[in-house]
């Protein structure tokens, strides 16, 4: 058996291509009925907004190119020829291993791709396609990806603008309890509205030019007070911090038009800018806009990358594990079979026993467990050197002296 995979990403592919070859879950399990029918019975489809993955276990190189056919298939209205890329062996293995981890993922490093390959593993196992050695590749990949998020965190630096912003504030003022004015109502101003509530914010103002979509907010957040545009000047006064992100094209803060009598903690997310950049000409004022971001932005996507490139060792060293134990249980049906033999063996020398000596029944405990014992102590060292890693000739060639050696009919095979 080899490990294969076929499959596009947001690397090969555009959206309008991805929107098009995405799976649901009937068109998975047609799909798996598909490539159960010419040999291929353990298959994990991975399908994502940004990839649709088929990883898969095959016996002969004809199968590999019909699961790329059937992907072709499953999606006739998709020119998929030129984005579809593939690989097998260990190729395979470590493509699977790094997209689990997020280090092929468009944020790199980022959590949620190790959760839908949990899941697309349990519907697989569901639908009644994975055995033992899809799902510990499976497993593997996944326990490897939680200990590089454990280990390195690649995922806990921050890369969107906003949340940079407000890992900046709570560095320099903290926002649990304090009070937050928030101008805007758009997509941007409600993130930050949800970053501040999850942080613990304790009194929380939102300020729009649009009041009902300022009102709609209330919906999802309960407990924020909402005021007229007019009115942000004298909510300034009583905030702690102020984030704003309106799509004003002119400034909605002048320094001119206020004073600031106590420490004053400033977030611009907007552009063209909110906020007047002579705020952070006054002592009492700390402000951060999209420029001074950025560059902290980039400085984490470095960090993240340098992550990236240690993580690469975890997942080496993973595959190689996983690697033995792949190659070990292929001779898992070779050991079945042997064991097997062994037993037989067993029972017809205590039937010989029994009947010459006529034995009691404790006797036959004893004699049962001393021939038990005896081809147990004679197989142990043949086993251990069957598991040990060959290569696939080297393997092939251990299976036929045991079959005959031991005149083993039939072996049965691993799939």
């Amino acid at each position: 058996m080899q490990f294969g995979f076929w499959g596009l990403s947001y690397k090969s592919a555009g959206l309008n291509i991805r929107d098009k070859a995405s799976f649901t879950d009937s068109a998975k399990l047609t799909f798996l009925n598909h490539a159960e029918s010419f040999g291929v019975e353990q298959c994990l489809l991975l399908s994502t907004c940004n990839r649709t993955e088929a990883y898969f276990f095959f016996t002969h190189s004809e199968q590999y190119n019909q699961m790329k056919a059937l992907l072709e298939r499953t999606f006739p209205e998709v020119p998929l020829a030129d984005c579809l890329n593939g690989c097998t062996g260990k190729d395979a293995l470590a493509h699977l291993f790094a997209v689990t981890a997020g280090l092929e993922s468009q944020v790199l490093g980022e959590d949620q791709i190790l959760g839908q390959v949990k899941s697309a593993l349990d519907f697989t196992k569901a639908m009644g396609f994975s055995k033992k050695e899809l799902s510990r590749v499976v497993t593997d990949a996944v326990a490897c990806a939680k200990r590089i998020k454990t280990e390195l965190k690649i995922s806990e630096i921050p890369l969107s603008v906003s949340y940079v912003g407000i890992c900046q504030l709570k560095a320099a003022c903290g926002i649990a309890g304090r009070s937050v004015l928030i101008l805007g109502s758009g997509k941007m101003a409600a993130l930050a509205l949800r970053y501040v509530c999850d942080c613990g914010a304790g009194h929380v103002i939102v300020c729009s030019r649009t009041l009902s979509h300022a009102q709609a907010l209330q919906h999802e957040f309960a407990g924020i007070r909402i005021i007229a545009y007019p009115e942000r000047y004298a909510a300034l006064q009583q905030s702690d911090i102020v984030i704003s992100a309106t799509s004003a094209p002119h400034l909605v803060l002048r320094s001119c038009d206020c004073t600031v009598t106590d420490p004053l903690y400033l977030l611009d997310l907007a552009a063209p800018r909110d906020i007047d950049p002579a705020f952070a000409q006054n002592p009492l004022c700390h402000l951060w806009d999209l420029d001074s971001l950025q560059q902290t932005v980039l400085k984490n996507q470095e960090q993240r990358n340098q992550l990236a490139e240690k993580s690469k060792a975890y997942i080496q060293e993973a595959l190689e594990e996983t690697g033995r134990w792949l190659a070990a249980s292929r001779m898992d049906s070779t050991i079945a079979s042997l064991q097997q033999r062994c037993r037989e063996i067993s029972d017809d020398s205590f039937q010989y026993l029994d009947r010459r000596l006529e034995l009691t029944d404790h006797e036959q405990k004893i004699v049962r467990r001393t021939l038990d014992a005896a081809l147990r102590r004679l197989l142990r060292e043949p086993i251990l050197e069957l598991k040990r890693p060959h290569s696939s000739e080297e393997q092939e060639q251990y299976k036929e002296v045991v079959r005959r050696l031991f005149q083993i009919e039939q072996e049965e095979h691993v799939s």
